[in-house]
Order: C-alpha cells, then structure tokens, then sequence
C-alpha cells in the first residue's frame, strides 16, 4: 500500500507546488494590481456617466421652466435638447474605457451640452420673471450642485485611470498588461477640459 500511495500523493504536491508558484509570478508581475486598478477605473466611470445622466433628467424640466417665459428663445431651447438628444444617445458601455474614439465621442457631446446649458442659463438673465419663478430657481440649485458632482466624479476618474495606465505602461508589469491584454485607457483630454470641467453659472 505504502507503494501505491507515494505515486498517487506525489503528482498531487506536485500540483499544489506548481499552483503556488503560479500564484506568485502572477502576483509578481502585477496581475492582481491590475485587477484591483481596472475595478477601481470602471467604478469611477460609472459614477461619472452616473452624474451626467442625473444632469440630461434635470434638462427637459429647466427647457420647459424657460419656454414658459422666453417661448421666443427657439434657438437657444433647441440646441440644448438637441445637444441633450446627441449626449443620450451615445451608448456607454465597459468597452467604452477601452476605446479612446469611442470616449472622445462622449466627452465630445457632454461638453457641447454644458456649452448649450450656459447660453440657456445666460438668457434666464434677460427675464426677470424667469429668474424670480420658483421652480426655476429649484432646477438651477440642482444644476449647479450635479455640475459640481460631475466635477469631482470626472476628477476622481482622471486619477483612477493615471493610476492604472502608470501601471500598464511600467516595466516588467507593462508585459503583463500585454499578455493579458489590459490597454491603456483614454482619459479627458486638455483641450476640452475647461468647457466640460467649468459649471455653468449659476446666478440669482
């Protein structure tokens, strides 16, 4: 019996050994950090698209608020629900963090929106009526506290990701981003940060 069990239990540490050594070149080479980096990105994205969806909700009602009292402002009402149509529109999906045309695009239409939102907000200034009406002074509260989260939200992205593509672009964790195929993610770019990164403003 002692014969037969030495070659059955021998494969067996074999096995174990060779899992444990796998274990830890995995963890040597950064694969775990990058499962942690990539989690951390994806759930400060969500929060990002979380935020600018709470801000397309909020824009039907702050349209109609302003109709009611500048109905004559056609242009100005229609590029914001139509830069709101062309924002909405853009599917987000997990791929989107792995395909930086894909990112432009959303960045591209939310800082089109924030640019239709703050001629909106500058014509309320004309109408003291507007200005002065409840609901409209509500919406804009709420505007300007979701531009903020927005704000922060994008910020804490920026930052997920720098931590990851600093990773993914390191030696020797760079060959393990390759292997395992973890690209670099697109971040917000500089030439559209001031018209995406600045809330538009908010007067009473």
């Amino acid at each position: 019996m002692r014969t037969a069990t030495a070659p059955a239990t021998t494969p067996a540490l074999f096995r174990w050994l060779l899992l444990g050594l796998l274990a830890s070149l995995l963890s040597a080479c950064g694969y775990n950090d990058f499962q942690k980096k990539d989690e951390a990105v994806k759930a400060a994205w969500g929060e990002v698209v979380n935020q600018y969806q709470r801000r397309a909700d909020l824009i039907p009602n702050l349209v109609a608020t302003v109709k009611g009292y500048a109905s004559h402002e056609r242009e100005t009402l229609e590029a914001v629900t139509k830069a709101r149509a062309q924002a909405t529109s853009i599917q987000v999906t997990p791929e989107t963090l792995n395909d930086p045309e894909a990112f432009a695009r959303f960045q591209q239409a939310q800082g089109q929106l924030t640019n239709a939102l703050s001629r909106l907000l500058a014509v309320s200034e004309n109408y003291p009526n507007l200005k002065a009406d409840a609901s409209f002074r509500d919406l804009q509260s709420q505007l300007e506290g979701t531009e903020n989260r927005i704000t922060v939200a994008r910020q804490r992205y920026i930052a997920a990701v720098q931590d990851y593509n600093v990773l993914a672009r390191s030696f020797p964790t760079n060959v393990t981003a390759m292997i395992f195929k973890y690209p670099v993610k697109p971040s917000f770019t500089v030439e559209n940060e001031k018209a995406i990164s600045t809330p538009p403003a908010v007067k009473f």
